[in-house]
């Protein structure tokens, strides 16, 4: 009788530790950043601030008992890789919804993937086309670059700057960019003079704007991301170009003032409000979130957390708050996502619906003017 109790308590025993265990079984959610190659800049702090942010999650007890598996990939901002990689978190690592990639040619290339197999993509890329038309899946944090051209266009309006040149890098961050700066101009009011592109990988873009000194632009924009922006930043001083110079949200970063060096004094960006978080008022809404995630990277990293690395906050946080609400299923996720409202992170104000996978107004954005090497509000 005591063998058949003994056997009996290590039978339950066994259950107990079994039926834990099972419980306890990781959430596996997948990562595909650029953290090398021309986009790294884009990919490192994503990659990284999306691990610090799981890590302070399962610190703190996970989600409803549960750790995060953060798995993560690097995608070198290639999209014949960035499809296979997002295959293998689907297929082999059965992730329950997946955050990234780092850049918009790589988003659109994995958005037939994510749609046929029914798994949530929260992409860090800016272009509009990865949400516009809405893709029942697809969700982003980074804001559009419509809304970007928007408060750019605005600031011309405001002082009474009616032509200008454009300069687009030709790949789907620039491409997505030109079609906003060229559908948006008629609304404000905006002549393009000169509307020319470089390639990803160019190193002198001299031809380009002596083109546009022989114009008559009251200013240039200039669209694509490190490091061909810093070069045209370069370019334009050794020229003498008096005109404004406004970069867009894809140089959002201390990066491109190292790499522009003096030329970048006195160009200016639309950017999202990590860049000034210190100089906000108070009852700004995003502003505790803001400076949490500032000074947790400082603190976990030793750099500053930067406009790049808040789209992986946001997209960690968003399937945090997700999970939390709609369980952990590819479609409860997916459901509670869109029906997510005022949620203040990094890049704005979040605010999805069934007909809305962006969720940002324009306020998401300020415009901001590089000084003596360093930020500031333009009023």
């Amino acid at each position: 009788m005591r063998k058949l109790i003994t056997t009996a308590l290590a039978l339950f025993t066994l259950l107990c530790l079994s039926t834990v265990a099972y419980a306890a079984a990781p959430i596996k959610i997948g990562g595909l950043f650029a953290v090398t190659g021309p986009a790294s800049f884009l990919g490192e702090p994503e990659r990284n601030t999306a691990q610090m942010v799981v890590d302070e999650i399962n610190k703190a007890g996970g989600i409803k008992g549960r750790k995060i598996e953060l798995i993560t990939y690097d995608t070198v901002g290639d999209t014949t890789k960035a499809v296979q990689l997002a295959n293998k978190l689907i297929k082999n690592d059965k992730v329950v919804a997946i955050i990234g990639p780092s850049t918009t040619g790589d988003s659109m290339a994995i958005i037939p993937v994510v749609e046929k197999a029914g798994i949530p993509l929260i992409s860090c890329a800016a272009g509009s086309k990865i949400t516009e038309p809405v893709k029942k899946w697809v969700f982003k944090t980074a804001q559009n670059d419509g809304l970007a051209v928007a408060r750019i266009y605005e600031q011309l309006k405001k002082e009474k700057k009616t032509k200008v040149a454009i300069l687009t890098v030709s790949d789907g961050f620039g491409s997505s960019g030109r079609e906003q700066l060229k559908a948006q101009a008629k609304v404000y009011g905006i002549q393009i003079l000169s509307d020319d592109t470089y390639g990803p990988k160019d190193t002198d873009m001299t031809a380009q704007l002596t083109k546009i000194r022989g114009s008559q632009a009251q200013a240039v924009i200039c669209w694509g991301t490190n490091p061909g922006p810093a070069v045209v930043a370069r370019n334009a001083k050794q020229l003498g170009l008096k005109i404004p110079l406004y970069m867009s949200h894809g140089v959002s970063s201390k990066k491109f003032i190292v790499l522009a060096g003096d030329a970048a004094d006195g160009i200016r960006l639309p950017s999202g409000k990590v860049l000034v978080a210190d100089l906000l008022p108070k009852n700004d809404k995003q502003k505790a979130s803001l400076l949490s995630f500032i000074k947790d990277y400082q603190n976990h990293y030793k750099a500053e957390g930067d406009h790049f690395g808040g789209h992986a906050w946001d997209a960690v946080m968003l399937l945090k708050g997700a999970i939390e609400r709609g369980g952990d299923t590819p479609a409860g996720i997916r459901n509670a996502l869109e029906t997510t409202r005022n949620f203040a992170g990094i890049g704005g104000v979040f605010n999805f619906s069934p007909r809305d996978h962006a969720g940002l107004t324009k306020e998401a954005f300020t415009l901001v003017e590089v000084r003596k090497k360093d930020w500031v509000l333009v009023k």
